[in-house]
């Protein structure tokens, strides 16, 4: 029996969540939320992680009914993520450990989503579509790492989504007195084009490892147009499409709970010295040895 408390706080949600072998037995979060049209800064998502990170921990372990002295490793976001957030979390980790007297481990972030979502839907082997606000990645499993199929390279979906909602209400006068198209046009084109990137993309990297899965992961995962475009897909493909809900699909603890449950039971352990922050910690970088 291996039970793992996990702190997530990459951006503007804190989350901790405790599994024991395979169950979530807890996984509160709180959300910063910031006045409409304006995005969340480090600095001030710093303070909210430290104004809420310790009651969200006592309600992770209320919640799963466990006491520090049953936790048999402490897992935290190394990164990729947000510079503020993620060195308040990391610290908040580290001085548990400490307390606590249990090891500590840092965990990728992406890793953490891909982990959770193979728990929740039981996928074995799929090809992973990786969309949230941050980050915009397909990925598939092999010789010991996460391999990156494709990637954004200037900004993710979930950005480009939120930033044109932006530019939008900033401009829309002119699209309405232009008469063209309204802005609900606007953003169903833009949703369909670039969900269509993401479905395409996704396909050739499983025509390319053979691959018969689709696991959708991250906070974009949740939308029903995406897996609805995707599912279509895969039925063409005779392939089987995996999703999650808000619950596991948006940052939370229990993800990174679980992945560091796979990592500390393969042997990972990251020292005091090294229990530092990266805002670019890409998911190749990681030695996958708890897969086969």
């Amino acid at each position: 029996m291996t039970i793992v408390i996990g702190f997530e706080g990459s951006a503007n949600k804190i989350g901790v969540g405790i599994i024991k072998d395979g169950l979530v037995l807890s996984n509160p979060r709180r959300t910063y939320i910031t006045p409409p049209g304006q995005g969340f800064l480090p600095r001030d998502t710093a303070k909210h992680h430290q104004a809420c990170v310790l009651d969200v921990t006592s309600e992770a372990l209320e919640q799963a009914c466990i006491k520090p002295e049953e936790i048999d490793c402490v897992a935290y976001t190394k990164g990729p993520g947000m510079g503020a957030p993620l060195v308040c979390v990391a610290i908040v980790a580290r001085t548990l450990s400490q307390l606590w007297n249990k090891p500590l481990l840092g965990v990728n972030h992406c890793i953490g989503h891909i982990e959770m979502g193979r728990l929740i839907t039981g996928a074995t082997n799929p090809t992973v579509l990786y969309v949230s606000g941050g980050n915009t990645q397909v990925i598939s499993y092999s010789e010991r790492r996460y391999r990156i199929f494709g990637e954004t390279i200037d900004i993710a979906v979930g950005n480009c989504l939120d930033r044109f909602a932006r530019v939008l209400k900033e401009a829309a006068h002119r699209i309405l007195a232009a008469g063209d198209c309204t802005p609900e046009d606007l953003c169903f084109s833009l949703q369909e084009t670039l969900f269509a990137m993401l479905v395409e993309t996704t396909e050739r990297a499983m025509a390319h490892c053979g691959s018969e899965e689709v696991l959708i992961v991250g906070g974009v995962g949740c939308n029903l147009r995406l897996q609805k475009m995707m599912a279509v897909m895969c039925e063409e493909r005779d392939a089987k499409l995996f999703a999650t809900d808000e619950r596991f699909c948006i940052d939370n603890g229990a993800m990174i709970a679980q992945a560091g449950w796979e990592m500390f039971r393969a042997g990972h352990v990251t020292a005091l010295q090294d229990s530092w922050i990266t805002q670019r910690y890409r998911t190749d970088e990681v030695e996958v040895t708890w897969r086969d």
